[in-house]
């Protein structure tokens, strides 16, 4: 029997036109993962960059808090089919990070603590579209959920928002992921349907 948290079945009902088609809405936080959840100590956190040039660009815990944040509230949707509205973040944009980089890649590899990949278009990052989160509703993240910091991608299935987010590789082809390697979409659009290679 398949052990699964809830908030991974349920209706849609209300919001029709905030919900994305196949999806239901849920209020509660449904957790998938690909793995284990590692611990991430903020002592030992780095966050980095990588161009194509292999040139880094890495904050610390303490750097990256001390960036200027925004306090998003975004609907999220995740390819399992549940969507949860008006979620409330709080981090760093990805402009803030990527603010003078000189790259000419159109795509990011993002990489997790765990050893997760996803694969994303770099203008999906930009544009006030996509943030370095660490706090959800008024609380650090919690390590199930991300935390000590996530991606948070609202625009795309939930899987392209990489939990315990450790670097990022810009890229100047598409690569796949961990789960676009495995049939997934790669670009991931809710509102297309995009769950699968092919759809």
């Amino acid at each position: 029997m398949a052990i699964v948290s809830r908030g991974f079945t349920g209706k849609r009902r209300g919001n029709e036109s905030r919900t994305p088609p196949g999806q239901y809405l849920t209020q509660d936080f449904p957790v998938l993962s690909a793995g284990p959840t590692p611990q991430v100590n903020t002592d030992r956190w780095e966050f980095s960059i990588v161009t194509e040039m292999g040139e880094k660009h890495h904050w610390s815990w303490q750097e990256m808090r001390a960036l200027p944040t925004d306090k998003p509230t975004v609907d999220i949707h995740c390819v399992t089919t549940w969507s949860k509205l008006d979620t409330r973040w709080r981090g760093v944009p990805l402009d803030t990070l990527l603010d003078g980089i000189d790259t000419a890649a159109t795509h990011v590899m993002a990489h997790g603590y765990d050893g997760y990949t996803t694969n994303l278009p770099l203008d999906e990052l930009r544009h006030g579209k996509a943030w370095l989160a660490y706090e959800y509703d008024g609380k650090p993240l919690h390590p199930e959920h991300g935390g000590p910091a996530r991606l948070l991608v609202p625009n795309l299935y939930f899987w392209k928002s990489a939990k315990w987010v450790s670097k990022l590789t810009l890229l100047v082809r598409d690569e796949p992921g961990f789960w676009e390697q495995n049939g997934y979409h790669d670009y991931g659009d809710p509102w297309q349907e995009q769950r699968y290679q092919g759809d």
